[in-house]
């Protein structure tokens, strides 16, 4: 099943919404005290799911998506975690050694927005914009001292991650948490799927098209550490609390790499996928 947070036409209040097929079917309304956000939703466990899913399937009609506004496909997780250089190729493409233990840091939620929104930066503080396709995983159940093979358990669903990285910043200071938290450099979504559509998270493809051009192409398979050891390793120092967003890394790629390099400019248009999850798309602006 997938959810996804939209403001219909002349609204900017988001609200959730399963999507199903080409339409959509409003949560709020479909019984008493029924959630408006995803957080909503992960809190209620499995019983509030398995409830939503019953009521969506006998929602007589759906709303088309046409024209809607799509929100950060979470609002308000209690922490975003990202990692660092978990594909060889992007560890190496960017000069940086991958450790034995994840390059973990945390991203500000002023950074969240969503799916064909505009993100917009002073040039003054940095022309050197990249793009990073990642898969982002979201705890559902409180998970500690987490062993591998149970921690997938853990998890309610997936979603889009562009970790959208000023690299001139990064490479001036100690911690990655400003490069990579400008207002609206975490871009998710569009769409939330839950784990059950996901099988195998290690087995997905990834992509970004920058300007129409294919600047990414690689497999969830080629992580350093899977999503599984990742939460593993993550819940040994921290309980990662339900609504957690995780975002895994990124593939190699990355425009910072490239001869010559390639930077997101004002009005570039940013795709990022993952396919059985969805397409973002971000628009770009560079002001003075």
């Amino acid at each position: 099943m997938r959810f996804a947070h939209i403001s219909p036409p002349g609204s900017d209040r988001p609200h959730l919404v399963a999507v199903d097929g080409d339409g959509a079917v409003a949560i709020g309304g479909l019984f008493a005290h029924a959630p408006t956000t995803i957080e909503e939703l992960i809190a209620g466990g499995d019983d509030l799911l398995q409830r939503v899913r019953e009521a969506v399937a006998a929602a007589p009609a759906r709303d088309p998506l046409d024209d809607v506004t799509y929100a950060s496909a979470v609002l308000a997780p209690p922490v975003i975690l990202a990692v660092g250089l978990n594909y060889a190729a992007h560890s190496s493409e960017l000069g940086l050694k991958t450790d034995n233990t994840p390059t973990v840091f945390v991203l500000w939620p002023n950074s969240l927005t969503g799916h064909d929104q505009t993100t917009t930066w002073p040039r003054s503080l940095s022309e050197s914009i990249d793009y990073e396709a990642e898969l982002g995983v979201i705890i559902g159940r409180s998970a500690k001292d987490v062993a591998v093979e149970d921690a997938l358990d853990h998890v309610w669903g997936y979603t889009v991650v562009n970790d959208i990285t000023a690299r001139d910043i990064q490479y001036s200071e100690a911690q990655w948490s400003r490069c990579k938290s400008f207002d609206g450099f975490t871009p998710t979504g569009p769409f939330v799927v839950t784990a059950d559509e996901v099988p195998d998270p290690q087995d997905l493809h990834i992509w970004t098209e920058l300007d129409g051009h294919t600047m990414q192409d690689a497999s969830t398979g080629q992580m350093v550490r899977t999503v599984a050891t990742l939460i593993s390793q993550l819940s040994q120092s921290a309980t990662l609390l339900p609504g957690t967003l995780i975002s895994t890394g990124s593939p190699g790629g990355a425009g910072y790499s490239r001869d010559p390099q390639v930077f997101l400019r004002d009005r570039s248009t940013v795709t990022v996928g993952i396919d059985g999850i969805g397409a973002l798309t971000t628009h770009c602006r560079m002001t003075a």
